[in-house]
C-alpha cells in the first residue's frame, strides 16, 4: 500500500543515521504500536535529512487524486488517554486551549490547538477555548477577538465552552483565604529587588524573607487591604510558603498575587486591585473546569511540581493531570511572541497580518489553506523531543494541498507583447482548458485567444543557453491550450530592448493537436486580460537560525531586505475575477 511504500522509504532513509535509529527505538518504547510514516520523517528532520525525506513521504502516503489524506500518528498523550480511560479512570476527556490575549496566535500555537482540539474530538469529549487573562496591562479586546476567528479558521469549534480564567477570580480569592489560614501562604513585603537576592540562584539556596512567618491574622488583613486598593503597587505580594531551599526555583515559595491598583481589565474594568499569578491562576482554572489532561509545551515541565502542589492544598472537586509535549520550533522564522511585537512596532512588517509572517492570520492572508496546517501539525507526531524542523516541510504541506484544491488560472507577471501577424484582426477564438489537470470532474473554462497576447519576459532568450526550449528568434513553441507559434520578428525601442514579438502560428494545433513541440509557455489575450498587482514573498529572514549568527542574537540583523517584490499591472486570465475564482 502507499503508506507502507513510504515507511519503507523512510525507514531505508533513517538507517543512515545512528543517531536516528536511536530516536527510533525512544519512540518504540514509549508507543509499542508500529511508527507512522510522518512519525519517522519527524525524527529524519532531527538528522537533517528532513527535506528529502518527510517530503517524499508525504507525497507517497497521499493517494493521486484523492487529495491530502488524514493520518493519527501513535504518540504517548494517545496512549494516556486510553490507558485512563481503560481502566476507568475518566469517562470522560476533557481538554482546554489556554492562550493569553496578549498577542496573536503564530504556526507554534497551531500545534496546540490541533491537539487539545484534536484529542477532544477523537475521544468524543469536551474542549474549552479558554483566555488566560490574568494579566490585564498587555491584554486587549482586538487580541481576544483575532484568537477566537483564527482557532474557528483551523476547524475547531468549542461551542459554548467560552472561559476566561478572571470568570473564577472570586473563586481564586476564596482559595488564597483558605492557604492563607491554613498556614500556606503569606504576605512578603520585601522590594522586587529584595524579592530576587532572597530567591537566590540555580547554583545556590534561597533565603527565607524576614517576613515568611508572619502571623496568620497579619497576613490575611494585608492581603484584604491589598484587595481594597489600600497599598501601593510593588509594595507587597501573597506567596506560598513551600521550600526556599528547593533545586527547583518554582518552589521557591513563588509569587501567586500582586497589586494592579489602575489597571483595567477587558473583561471586569478595574473591579479587581490585585491580580492573580499565571501558575496560580492556570492550575485552578483546571480544577474548576473538570480538566482531565491539561497539555502543554515543555517549558511548562519545571513548573509541575508547583502545578501539583497547588493541587494537594487547595480544595478542588477534580484533580487534572499536567502532560508536556515538544513545542514546535521552525526555521527561517521566529516564533518568539516578544520578537514579533517587535517586528510589528518597528515596522519591519506591515502589520501582524502581513503574509511573511508565521502569524496565523497572516498565513491566512498568504492564502495557506487550514488543511496544510493541519496535515503539517499531524506529520510531526506528538513527542517530548525537542527539534526544529526546516520551513522547507510546511511549504511541502501548502504546496500538496493546494495542488489538490486550487483551480489553475493563467497569469503573467513581467508582460512582454506577442502579435501573431497570421491572425485575423478582430477575430477572438475561445479556446478551452481544464479548471484543474488532476480532477477533471472539475470542468473546463473558456480561454479567449486573439491576434494579441501577453506572455512571460522571462518566456524569450534573444541568445538562448543550451536546452532553452521557450521563445527564441526563429524558434516555435506551444502556446498552452492553444497554437504553436514561430517568432519571425523581434521588436525593439531606441533602448535596444524588446517591446515586441511578431510570430505566426500553426492552423490545426490549438488543445495540443497536430505538431509537437518541446516548450510550452503561458499566455493572457492583452485584450482580455484583467489587471491586477502581484505580490512575490520569499522568507521573512536569510538565515535558518535568525540572530544565531551574531554575537548580540539580533535577530533583526537577519531580515531578508528581498522578502517582498510588488508587481503592478500584471495580466491575469479573465477566469481570474469569476466570483467561484476569488472564493477559491
Amino acid at each position: 500500500t502507499q503508506p507502507m511504500r513510504a515507511q519503507r522509504l523512510c525507514i531505508a532513509a533513517l538507517m543512515l543515521k545512528a543517531c536516528v535509529l536511536r530516536a527510533t527505538k525512544l519512540q518504540a518504547k514509549l508507543a509499542p504500536q508500529a511508527l507512522a510514516p510522518c512519525v519517522l520523517s519527524r525524527r529524519a528532520a532531527r538528522a537533517h535529512t528532513t527535506k528529502m525525506t518527510a517530503a517524499k513521504m508525504i507525497s507517497e502516503t497521499t493517494a493521486a487524486g484523492e487529495g491530502p489524506a488524514p493520518v493519527a500518528p501513535a504518540n504517548f498523550i494517545r496512549n494516556i488517554i486510553k490507558q485512563d480511560l481503560t481502566v476507568g479512570k475518566h469517562s470522560e476527556i476533557v481538554t482546554r486551549f489556554p492562550p493569553e490575549p496578549n498577542g496573536y496566535l503564530h504556526i507554534g500555537h497551531a500545534k496546540s490547538i490541533c491537539i487539545n482540539f484534536g484529542f477532544g474530538e477523537e475521544f468524543s469529549g469536551r474542549t474549552f477555548m479558554r483566555f488566560d487573562d490574568t494579566n490585564p496591562e498587555k491584554e486587549e479586546q482586538e487580541y481576544v477577538d483575532a484568537i477566537l476567528e483564527d482557532v474557528k479558521w483551523l476547524g475547531f469549534d468549542w461551542q459554548e465552552r467560552l472561559t476566561y480564567a478572571s470568570d473564577y477570580f472570586d473563586k481564586f480569592y476564596e482559595c488564597a483565604i483558605q492557604l492563607i489560614n491554613e498556614g500556606h501562604a503569606y504576605v512578603d513585603s520585601l522590594s522586587p529587588v529584595q524579592m530576587r537576592e532572597y530567591r537566590g540562584t540555580l547554583t545556590t539556596k534561597g533565603t527565607d524573607s524576614p517576613y515568611r512567618n508572619r502571623t496568620v491574622a497579619e497576613s490575611m488583613a494585608l492581603f484584604e487591604a491589598m484587595a481594597r486598593g489600600e497599598m501601593e503597587d510593588g509594595s507587597a505580594v501573597l506567596r506560598l510558603k513551600i521550600d526556599m531551599a528547593s533545586p527547583n526555583m518554582n518552589m521557591r515559595d513563588p509569587a501567586i498575587y500582586r497589586i494592579k491598583r489602575d489597571a483595567e481589565h477587558p473583561q471586569l474594568g478595574n473591579k479587581w486591585k490585585v491580580y492573580p499569578m499565571y501558575d496560580y491562576a492556570h492550575v485552578l482554572t483546571d480544577a474548576f473546569e473538570g480538566i482531565t489532561h491539561s497539555l502543554c509545551t515543555t517549558e511548562f515541565e519545571a513548573h509541575r511540581p508547583l502545578y501539583d502542589w497547588v493541587l494537594d492544598h487547595v480544595s478542588t472537586a477534580s484533580r487534572p493531570r499536567q502532560i508536556e509535549f515538544s513545542r514546535l520550533n521552525l526555521q527561517w522564522t521566529v516564533l518568539s511572541k516578544r520578537k514579533l511585537i517587535t517586528l510589528v512596532r518597528e515596522g519591519h512588517v506591515s502589520g501582524w497580518d502581513d503574509a511573511r509572517m508565521p502569524t496565523l492570520c497572516g498565513l491566512r492572508r498568504r492564502g495557506v489553506p487550514p488543511e496544510a496546517i493541519s496535515k503539517f501539525v499531524q506529520s510531526l507526531g506528538v513527542s517530548k523531543a525537542e527539534g526544529t524542523i526546516d520551513y522547507s516541510i510546511f511549504e511541502d504541506c501548502i504546496r500538496q494541498s493546494l495542488d489538490y484544491e486550487a483551480p489553475r488560472v493563467m497569469a503573467v507577471l513581467k508582460p512582454l507583447r506577442l502579435v501573431i501577424t497570421s491572425w485575423e484582426e478582430g477575430h477572438v477564438e475561445m479556446l478551452e482548458g481544464a479548471v484543474h489537470p488532476k480532477r477533471p470532474e472539475l470542468g473546463t473554462r473558456k480561454i479567449p485567444f486573439s491576434r494579441t497576447l501577453l506572455i512571460e519576459r522571462s518566456d524569450f532568450e534573444e541568445e538562448p543557453p543550451k536546452k532553452f526550449f521557450r521563445m527564441r528568434p526563429g524558434g516555435e513553441v506551444r502556446l498552452r491550450f492553444g497554437y504553436v507559434v514561430k517568432c519571425n520578428e523581434v521588436v525593439k525601442d531606441d533602448e535596444g530592448d524588446v517591446v515586441e514579438l511578431r510570430c505566426s502560428h500553426e492552423p490545426g494545433t490549438a488543445g495540443g493537436q497536430g505538431k509537437k513541440v518541446k516548450g510550452i509557455i503561458h499566455w493572457v489575450s492583452e485584450e482580455h486580460a484583467a489587471r491586477g498587482t502581484v505580490r512575490l514573498y520569499d522568507r521573512l529572514f536569510k538565515a535558518p537560525q535568525p540572530g544565531a549568527g551574531h554575537e548580540d542574537g539580533d535577530f533583526r540583523r537577519d531580515l531578508n531586505p528581498n522578502s517582498l517584490e510588488v508587481l503592478s499591472d500584471c495580466a491575469l486570465e479573465p477566469e481570474a475575477h469569476a466570483p467561484e475564482m476569488s472564493n477559491a
